[in-house]
């Protein structure tokens, strides 16, 4: 198939460092490339993937006024360039599908975060028509789910071969980590609590928010207990970085506040070997197989009692999991799938 892949302009695909979603973005079409798809990319400038890449709007830029900027540099676009494509997959705004919502054009729309269901609604009185939406765990499919829509659940994944199976870390000695943003919903001061009382070593990686909330957040609530004994902080995570620190970790902590659509920090973890303790938060469940692949727990006490159950979990389970359920080879399947049913309407 000709396939457009379209995705905001804020990051650029493959990311560095932060950047999960457009992590995925990059695994799944050098994929669909390697089977043979043609694929064209809308997105930042910078951006590489296996075909054609079409840049648009600035990186780092997300204003309200961008946002209209980059909508209507797409809507000319669509207008002179649509019937070159047999799909066209948008991991961005719905907004810039408008000018061949009511077209025959085959489209999908996936959500990796929460949406408002009113844009499923606003998409069918605009005529909408071969739109199929995806969403990235049923919990997501479920809030957006009133709005209407044909709907289908495709988790996010992560590249085995990128994160490789470590067979011997022991769970009694290794540290514990936490990845992801320092945020306060994503919860690094729950994983810092449950390191102390556990006396167990805490490695801390991810990107400091430049949201002044959010600094603050991390520099009364964090930045305090950071002492390179217990409690260490690497900074942000290139991959080389992640799968020597999550390979080596006992356990991933995600003890996430808020709802949490369906982290990449799980695959991530899951095929290194590593088992995943985290708070039932929004689509965080649907990854875990509770004492298999990892624990769901509520409290700072019920995770440190996870922790010390993390012997009874097989590492070896939990990649083959991973493998099965969320790699590159395995998303990209059901992405596929999802075309075939659009296209073939």
């Amino acid at each position: 198939m000709r396939c457009l892949i379209i995705m905001d302009p804020f990051i650029r695909i493959p990311p560095q460092h932060y950047g999960g979603i457009e992590r995925v973005i990059a695994d799944i079409a050098d994929v669909l490339a390697r089977r043979g798809h043609e694929l064209t990319l809308w997105a930042a400038p910078g951006s590489k993937v296996n075909g054609r890449v079409e840049p648009f709007g600035r990186e780092g830029e997300w204003t309200a006024w961008s946002n209209v900027r980059n909508t209507a540099m797409l809507a000319g676009r669509f207008l002179a360039e649509a019937a070159r494509f047999h799909v066209v997959h948008n991991f961005g705004r719905l907004a810039y599908l408008l000018p061949i919502l009511p077209t025959s054009v085959p489209k999908v729309q996936t959500y990796m975060r929460t949406v408002d269901s009113t844009n499923m609604t606003k998409a069918r009185r605009l005529g909408a028509r071969r739109l199929h939406y995806t969403a990235v765990s049923g919990w997501v499919k479920a809030v957006a789910e009133p709005g209407g829509g044909d709907w289908s659940v495709v988790y996010n994944c992560a590249v085995p071969a990128r994160y490789p199976f470590v067979a011997d870390t022991d769970p009694r000695t290794a540290p514990l980590v936490f990845l992801g943003r320092l945020d306060r919903i994503k919860g690094p001061h729950h994983a810092i609590a449950v390191a102390k009382l556990l006396r167990r070593r805490l490695i801390i990686a991810g990107n400091v928010s430049t949201l002044p909330h959010e600094k603050e957040y991390f520099e009364r609530d964090v930045a305090p207990h950071i002492d390179g004994d217990l409690v260490t902080y690497v900074g942000p995570a290139d991959d080389e970085q992640k799968r020597t620190l999550l390979g080596h970790g006992a356990a991933m902590l995600l003890p996430v506040e808020g709802p949490d659509a369906f982290p990449i920090v799980i695959p991530e973890s899951m095929l290194c070997g590593t088992p995943v303790i985290a708070f039932p938060s929004g689509g965080i469940p649907e990854g875990i197989d509770h004492g298999r692949t990892g624990f769901l727990c509520r409290t700072i006490a019920e995770m440190a009692a996870c922790v010390d159950k993390l012997a009874e979990i097989d590492r070896a389970v939990v990649r083959a999991e991973a493998v099965r359920r969320f790699s590159d080879e395995a998303i990209a399947t059901e992405y596929e799938r999802v075309y075939e049913r659009v296209v073939g309407h």
